[in-house]
Protein backbone atom coordinates (compact mmCIF):
# COMPACT_ATOMS: atom_id res chain seq x y z
CA UNK A 1 0.00 0.00 0.00
CA UNK A 2 1.49 3.31 -1.03
CA UNK A 3 0.46 6.93 -1.36
CA UNK A 4 2.73 9.37 -3.16
CA UNK A 5 2.00 13.09 -3.16
CA UNK A 6 3.30 15.58 -5.69
CA UNK A 7 2.66 19.09 -6.90
CA UNK A 8 3.88 21.14 -3.99
CA UNK A 9 6.19 24.09 -4.32
CA UNK A 10 6.63 27.79 -3.81
CA UNK A 11 3.71 29.95 -4.86
CA UNK A 12 2.95 33.62 -4.39
CA UNK A 13 0.01 34.76 -2.27
CA UNK A 14 -3.14 34.68 -4.35
CA UNK A 15 -1.78 31.94 -6.55
CA UNK A 16 -3.03 28.44 -7.21
CA UNK A 17 -1.67 24.94 -6.93
CA UNK A 18 -2.89 21.43 -7.66
CA UNK A 19 -1.66 18.64 -5.44
CA UNK A 20 -1.83 15.06 -6.63
CA UNK A 21 -1.73 11.77 -4.75
CA UNK A 22 -1.05 8.50 -6.53
CA UNK A 23 -2.37 5.42 -4.74
CA UNK A 24 -1.31 1.82 -5.21
CA UNK A 25 -1.56 -1.54 -3.51
CA UNK A 26 -5.21 -1.47 -2.53
CA UNK A 27 -8.67 -1.20 -4.06
CA UNK A 28 -8.63 2.57 -4.38
CA UNK A 29 -12.25 2.88 -5.45
CA UNK A 30 -13.44 1.30 -2.20
CA UNK A 31 -11.94 3.87 0.17
CA UNK A 32 -12.48 7.44 1.08
CA UNK A 33 -9.47 9.69 0.79
CA UNK A 34 -8.31 12.66 2.84
CA UNK A 35 -5.94 15.56 2.52
CA UNK A 36 -4.25 16.79 5.69
CA UNK A 37 -1.70 19.50 6.29
CA UNK A 38 0.72 20.32 9.05
CA UNK A 39 2.41 23.66 9.47
CA UNK A 40 5.52 24.08 11.62
CA UNK A 41 4.61 24.13 15.29
CA UNK A 42 0.96 23.34 14.61
CA UNK A 43 -1.19 20.24 14.84
CA UNK A 44 -2.07 18.27 11.75
CA UNK A 45 -5.30 19.56 10.21
CA UNK A 46 -7.81 17.69 8.08
CA UNK A 47 -8.22 19.88 5.01
CA UNK A 48 -10.59 17.94 2.79
CA UNK A 49 -12.12 14.51 2.44
CA UNK A 50 -13.86 12.66 -0.36
CA UNK A 51 -15.87 9.45 -0.22
CA UNK A 52 -15.05 6.39 -2.28
CA UNK A 53 -17.40 7.38 -5.09
CA UNK A 54 -16.77 11.10 -4.79
CA UNK A 55 -20.36 11.68 -3.80
CA UNK A 56 -19.58 13.12 -0.37
CA UNK A 57 -17.02 15.87 0.06
CA UNK A 58 -16.11 17.91 3.09
CA UNK A 59 -13.76 20.83 3.66
CA UNK A 60 -12.21 22.50 6.64
CA UNK A 61 -13.50 26.00 7.19
CA UNK A 62 -9.99 27.27 6.56
CA UNK A 63 -10.07 26.20 2.90
CA UNK A 64 -13.79 26.23 2.12
CA UNK A 65 -14.37 28.12 -1.09
CA UNK A 66 -10.68 27.94 -2.02
CA UNK A 67 -10.04 24.22 -2.13
CA UNK A 68 -11.45 21.51 -4.38
CA UNK A 69 -10.86 17.84 -3.74
CA UNK A 70 -11.48 15.35 -6.51
CA UNK A 71 -10.59 11.82 -7.46
CA UNK A 72 -10.18 9.66 -10.53
CA UNK A 73 -10.87 6.05 -9.63
CA UNK A 74 -9.74 4.86 -13.06
CA UNK A 75 -6.29 6.32 -12.42
CA UNK A 76 -6.11 5.73 -8.64
CA UNK A 77 -5.53 9.42 -8.11
CA UNK A 78 -6.84 12.02 -5.71
CA UNK A 79 -6.29 15.74 -6.15
CA UNK A 80 -6.48 18.92 -4.14
CA UNK A 81 -6.82 22.13 -6.10
CA UNK A 82 -6.07 25.20 -3.99
CA UNK A 83 -6.63 28.76 -5.10
CA UNK A 84 -6.32 32.23 -3.55
CA UNK A 85 -3.46 30.83 -1.52
CA UNK A 86 -2.43 32.62 1.65
CA UNK A 87 0.80 32.52 3.65
CA UNK A 88 -1.08 30.59 6.33
CA UNK A 89 -1.62 27.77 3.82
CA UNK A 90 2.09 27.04 4.07
CA UNK A 91 2.43 23.48 5.32
CA UNK A 92 3.33 19.95 4.39
CA UNK A 93 0.31 18.40 2.72
CA UNK A 94 -0.41 14.71 3.11
CA UNK A 95 -2.93 12.39 1.56
CA UNK A 96 -4.22 9.57 3.71
CA UNK A 97 -6.70 6.76 3.73
CA UNK A 98 -8.06 4.32 6.30
CA UNK A 99 -6.99 1.14 4.54
CA UNK A 100 -5.07 -1.24 6.84
CA UNK A 101 -5.68 0.98 9.84
CA UNK A 102 -4.40 4.10 8.19
CA UNK A 103 -1.85 4.85 5.50
CA UNK A 104 -0.16 8.20 4.85
CA UNK A 105 1.97 9.52 2.08
CA UNK A 106 5.33 11.17 2.65
CA UNK A 107 3.91 14.64 2.15
CA UNK A 108 4.57 17.50 -0.23
CA UNK A 109 5.67 20.96 0.90
CA UNK A 110 3.59 23.96 -0.05
CA UNK A 111 5.10 27.36 0.66
CA UNK A 112 3.09 30.51 0.04
CA UNK A 113 5.35 33.51 0.06
CA UNK A 114 6.22 36.56 -1.98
Amino acid sequence: VQLVESGGGLVQPGGSLRLSCAASGFTFSAYGMNWYRQAPGKERELVASISSTGGTINYADSVKGRGTISRDNAKNMVYLQMSSLKPEDTAVYYCATSVRGGVWGQGTQVTVSS
